[in-house]
């Protein structure tokens, strides 16, 4: 049996402001920083037992993880970072609050712009300090021309599938029991794929922040049941707390 566990990191600064964050590189706010820690609390109660993890190149993801493997005592497992879980580019929207979206542009507009498969938010110039084009860290990817201006869902699924095929699941069936600990839409895409779920149908999952979210698979890799490390009354109450973001 092979264990899957994807987490959203805990609310960040902006997460608990309602801006859209993106590649903004914001830290964890007090309530995310518990999130991280409860995180690891509840994974070591199910008796989870990592070998190796996986995080994005932002510092919520990062210190998520660092929180949740410090509760269970396995800060010393290897950890890759990649680029191809940071969270879903939202181009000029990032740093703009939801709710003042809202009120501007509508609630449907903004529902696309957060969770469209297809729909991109409006895309950022070059010139703008905000371009991965202008982040040291994104180099690489920006010599190769996949540094994005903006986002679709689609374009996040794109780019973290072949990541999936080609490395987390290559070290699950290694490891046997893998944590990946990123963002809203990149783990999205990753749920999106194991569950074969529609372009229509994602977008309406929402996906709370710190909660663990359990993929068990057998032998041939497939995918046997899903679970999150919460009761009902919680998941519910969280999940909410994410779709409300983008209305009135």
């Amino acid at each position: 049996m092979y264990k899957l566990v994807l987490l959203r990191h805990g609310e960040s600064t902006w997460n608990k402001e309602n801006r859209f964050t993106g590649w903004t590189d914001v830290d964890l706010s007090e309530r995310g920083i518990a999130e991280g820690k409860q995180a690891g609390i509840s994974m070591k109660e199910a008796g989870l037992e990592f070998r190796f993890a996986y995080t994005s190149f932002l510092k919520r993801a990062i210190k998520t993880l660092n929180y949740a493997l410090e509760e269970m005592d396995l800060m010393w497992i290897p950890v890759e970072k990649s680029w191809r879980l940071n969270e879903k580019h939202y181009g000029l929207l990032q740093g703009l609050n939801k709710t003042e979206m809202v009120n501007k542009y509508g609630e449907a507009q903004v529902l696309q712009w957060r969770r469209s498969y297809t729909v991109q938010p409006p895309v950022l110039e070059e010139s703008d300090p905000r371009h991965p084009i202008n982040d040291v860290r994104y180099q690489g990817i920006n010599e190769k021309g996949c540094a994005p201006a903006t986002e679709a869902l689609c374009d996040t699924v794109a780019r973290i599938v072949p990541y999936w095929e080609s490395d987390i699941k290559i070290n699950l069936q290694k490891h046997e029991q893998v944590l990946v600990t990123a963002h809203g839409n990149s783990l999205r895409g990753i749920i999106k794929h194991l569950k074969g779920i529609s372009d229509e149908d994602i977008v309406s999952l929402n996906l709370p922040t710190g909660i663990p979210y359990v993929f068990e698979f057998d032998e041939k890799m497939n995918l046997v049941k899903d679970y999150f490390l919460a009761d009902d009354a919680t998941l519910k109450k969280l999940m909410d707390e994410v779709a409300n973001q983008g209305k009135k």
